[in-house]
């Protein structure tokens, strides 16, 4: 028995020691995972925190940059040409949707959205927390996505640029792109100021990545500032109005017009033919989008005249009534023979001009030597850019005397071997219309910010004084007679007298002979002739099957100087019809 109670004792001391020996172990066992767990704390929270915070940030919180609204671009009436309108863009968190989620939305977008499947099906493939699925949508396509309840897709409000006048002076405002960054014209040569900055924002989204109207941290954007323009809005109408009639009526390849005031170089209207839609420029013809008043390059035929004729009164050569002999409409250069459109005689200087003589302008342009002539071509600005704000400018060409040919004393002076551009036309005429002075050209007055205050004023710069006001005057009395006597009587104006010069420009062919059937014709003017408020320069290229300058062009600017000067009057125009 006693050995029985020793056997069960020892048993019981044995277990117990082994009992105690485990519970120990255990103990140690979870004392060592807790040490661990500690230290495992202690490396996140001191070296892994910002790595971890930083997921969980991404996790319930977005970055998104907020756009500034760009500025407006206003005419000189402040009625608006170019400012921005809102729009919703969609976007997507792939990461927050499975598989068979993505599928039902690819369909239902590609059909609301109008775009390819595959595309959105590439979008919803990476694994991105936001992408952006389509910028700026219309509000009706905006309205069905919402109505469908898309799991994992969100709107963001962003604006986008309108152009309220659509076509009306497109060249001269130009486009923005979908970020809203200048790409033509004003809205890219002005865009530092138009842009503005953009500001950034956090806005908090709950465990399902869901977006919340809670914003942890914002910096504001700073919205662009507006830019007006010199160009009138009406006078822009107007000079469109008649550009296009004419374009359509003589089966043009191109035109353009120029309306300037003579005595600051402000520019009122600038236009081409073709054009395009400001608001959809994504579709448009490239070479509708040219710039053909400052980027193409013409030879322009007798409208070139005024240069000889200035320079041939400003040097005392001779006078008005002086008597050249037109040869009869035949007259040699050189190894080339000069033509006039019909047999002239004897004509005094002031008929020469009036009934557009080659051949008597080429005998004044012999008097003054090819020095003076070229020198004058300069004065006037041709052969170099006019500074326009615009950009694409071209110099056109105007070539040095030593490189003139033994025929060249009988083609520059009548607008042949020299290659200009409408802007520059439009300069060299405002020299007459203002008294000698040849002014830089500028399209915007002035930039303002969001309280009406202005940032920037831009003044009439004269670039040079290229005539006496007498020799001026003197030459604007001759181009009152082109257009009362001589070949500008489609020009005429009723109520007030206008002086200008037309001009008939060969072109060249491609193997560097003029073409018999492509011309450009053109008239430059301005108006009222004694008192002039107004500049006006027209150029048709390729008319047909009418194409001297005297039928084609000025009848535009006849029709456009009436409707201007009366409205710069505050008078009403004429009728559209």
């Amino acid at each position: 028995m006693r050995i029985a109670i020793y056997e069960l004792r020892f048993i019981l001391t044995v277990y117990i020691s082994n009992y105690r020996r485990r519970t120990e172990a255990v103990f140690l066992l979870f004392l060592i995972f807790l040490g661990l767990c500690i230290i495992r704390l202690l490396y996140i929270q001191f070296f892994r925190y910002q790595y971890l915070s930083g997921i969980a940030r991404r996790q319930h919180s977005l970055f998104m940059e907020l756009e500034p609204r760009r500025g407006t671009i206003f005419d000189t009436m402040l009625k608006a040409q170019a400012l921005n309108l809102p729009a919703d863009s969609l976007y997507a968190s792939p990461n927050t949707m499975d598989e068979k989620e993505k599928s039902a939305a690819i369909g239902k977008i590609s059909g609301i959205l109008h775009l390819n499947p595959a595309y959105i099906k590439d979008r919803l493939d990476r694994k991105k927390s936001f992408i952006w699925i389509s910028r700026k949508i219309p509000p009706e396509e905006a309205e069905a996505i919402n109505k469908s309840k898309l799991k994992g897709f969100g709107f963001m409000r962003e604006s986008k640029r309108s152009y309220p006048n659509s076509y009306l002076a497109s060249h001269v405002i130009g486009f923005a792109g979908l970020d809203n960054v200048g790409l033509e014209s004003t809205e890219a040569l002005y865009d530092k100021y138009l842009k503005g900055e953009p500001g950034w924002g956090l806005f908090l989204r709950d465990a399902r990545q869901k977006k919340l109207d809670l914003w942890d941290k914002m910096v504001l954007p700073k919205d662009g500032y507006n830019v007006i323009l010199n160009i009138d809005e009406v006078i822009q109408y107007i000079a469109e109005r008649e550009l296009d009639k004419a374009f359509k009526t003589h089966h043009a390849k191109g035109a353009s017009i120029v309306v300037m005031d003579p005595h600051t170089g402000a520019i009122l209207a600038l236009a081409n033919r073709p054009t395009y839609d400001l608001n959809d420029h994504r579709n448009s013809d490239k070479d509708a989008m040219r710039n053909r008043a400052i980027c193409d390059m013409f030879e322009p035929g007798s409208v070139f005249k005024i240069v000889t004729a200035s320079a041939a009164l400003e040097e005392n050569r001779i006078n008005e009534e002086t008597k050249v002999f037109c040869e009869n409409g035949s007259y040699r250069v050189a190894n080339h023979i000069l033509h006039d459109h019909v047999p002239l005689g004897w004509l005094t200087f002031r008929q020469v001009i009036e009934e557009s003589s080659n051949i008597g302008t080429t005998k004044v342009a012999q008097i003054l030597g090819a020095q003076i002539v070229s020198r004058y071509v300069k004065l006037f600005g041709f052969g170099a850019k006019t500074g326009i704000d615009l950009p694409g400018e071209i110099p056109g060409q105007a070539k040095e005397p030593k490189d003139w040919s033994k025929t060249s004393i009988g083609a520059i002076p009548i607008g042949q071997e020299v290659g200009v551009t409408a802007i520059q036309l439009a300069l060299a005429i405002s020299v007459i219309a203002n008294g000698g002075q040849l002014m830089r050209p500028y399209v915007v007055k002035e930039i303002r910010d969001n309280y009406g205050e202005t940032i920037r004023k831009f003044s009439p710069v004269m670039v040079r004084k290229v005539i006496s006001v007498d020799t001026a005057s003197r030459v604007r009395e001759i181009l009152t007679g082109v257009v009362e006597e001589g070949t500008g009587k489609l020009a005429r104006v009723s109520g007030f007298s206008v002086a200008g010069k037309t001009g008939t420009g060969q072109k060249l062919e491609p193997n560097g002979a003029y073409s018999h059937n492509k011309f450009v014709g053109s008239f430059i003017g301005f108006a009222p002739a004694q008192d002039p408020v107004v500049v006006i320069a027209v150029i048709i290229d390729e008319p047909h099957p009418y194409y001297y300058g005297g039928v084609v062009a000025a009848p535009v600017f006849s029709k456009v100087a009436a409707d201007v000067v009366r409205y710069l009057m505050g008078k009403e125009p004429r009728s559209a019809n």
